[in-house]
């Protein structure tokens, strides 16, 4: 009787740890499978099978005036168009996708963030010294209307200070494989030694979507942002193809004088999902309207590539 109580122990245990292993090889794979679809980028699949310049918009591309931007289908990490995509240039706002990323698996959502006049670093923002916002809403509030300050308050919360905060945003984008980035701040604000390329943007950028909060904050257009002490942040996104291109999902923009305008943009139509990342276009506005006119241009692509 004790040896078969103990056989019968020894294999409830061995289940157990099967069990255990089990679970850890599913979150490992998808892991995996979550980097291998973020980072990949078929370049010839579509250009093989296609004569890309007789797609309708392939005129229009040349008249951009982004300097740089790369077009992904993203499944499959189908290229369909680039310019300059591994030049490095300042991303600008762009920075705060890491930020978002970061804040969103290290931090606490229902933890209480204040505004400290040590974060308060720019005038340019919504949120003011004194402020407390729970920290799933001041992440939400510096995404959708692009907040310089309130990426300071949460990387100083979630990273003990600036600097240790920056280290984890360059750890991340070595594990993401983002050799051309650096980040010397988590809000895109110029600095010399703040710099990425489209490509390795795109890759952020697939890679975020992949949270469903993280998602969901970049497709929202509007949010009424509640403060602790009761009063309320009205923000509308800054991305306006959200509520002007048809199946726009988002995801960020970003400005300065140094980077111009910039967007990473994703949307989907018909069962494609498109990424695209546009650097330096020339105002706010044409950041857009370029952006429309590549995804536009994405689309008929992929009709195209379906029906080979």
């Amino acid at each position: 009787m004790k040896v078969s109580l103990c056989f019968i122990m020894m294999l409830s245990f061995m289940t157990a740890c099967n069990r255990a292993t089990s679970h850890e090889e599913k979150s490992l794979s998808a892991e995996e499978r979550r980097l291998d679809n973020s980072c990949t980028i078929d370049t010839v699949s579509v250009s093989q099978a296609l004569a890309l310049e007789t797609i309708e918009g392939w005129d229009s591309l040349s008249l951009l005036t982004a300097d740089a931007w790369i077009l992904v289908e993203g499944s499959e990490g189908l290229l369909i168009s680039e310019k300059n995509a591994d030049k490095r240039m300042f991303p600008a706002s762009l920075t705060k996708m890491m930020t978002c990323l970061l804040a969103l698996e290290k931090g606490t959502m229902s933890d209480t963030v204040e505004i400290t006049k040590d974060v308060f670093v720019t005038r340019d923002a919504r949120v003011r010294p004194g402020d407390s916002y729970e920290m799933g809403n001041l992440v939400n509030e510096m995404m959708m209307i692009s907040d310089n300050v309130a990426a300071y308050a949460l990387a100083k919360h979630v990273g003990g200070d600036t600097l240790a905060f920056c280290n984890m945003m360059n750890e991340k984008a070595h594990y993401l494989g983002m050799d051309n980035t650096h980040f010397a701040n988590p809000n895109g604000m110029p600095n010399d030694s703040n710099y990425s390329t489209a490509r390795d943007l795109l890759v952020l950028s697939r890679y975020c979507m992949h949270d469903s909060t993280f998602a969901s904050i970049v497709g929202t257009p509007f949010m009424d942002i509640p403060l602790l002490d009761k009063r309320h942040l009205p923000c509308h996104n800054t991305n306006t193809l959200l509520t002007s291109y048809e199946g726009c999902m988002g995801v960020k923009t970003g400005f300065t004088r140094k980077a111009g305008a910039c967007l990473s943009s994703a949307a989907t139509r018909n069962g494609v999902t498109l990424f695209l990342v546009l650097l330096k276009s020339k105002d706010q506005a044409s950041r857009f309207s370029e952006s429309a006119t590549l995804l536009n241009y994405g689309f008929r692509v992929m009709e195209a590539y379906r029906s080979k």
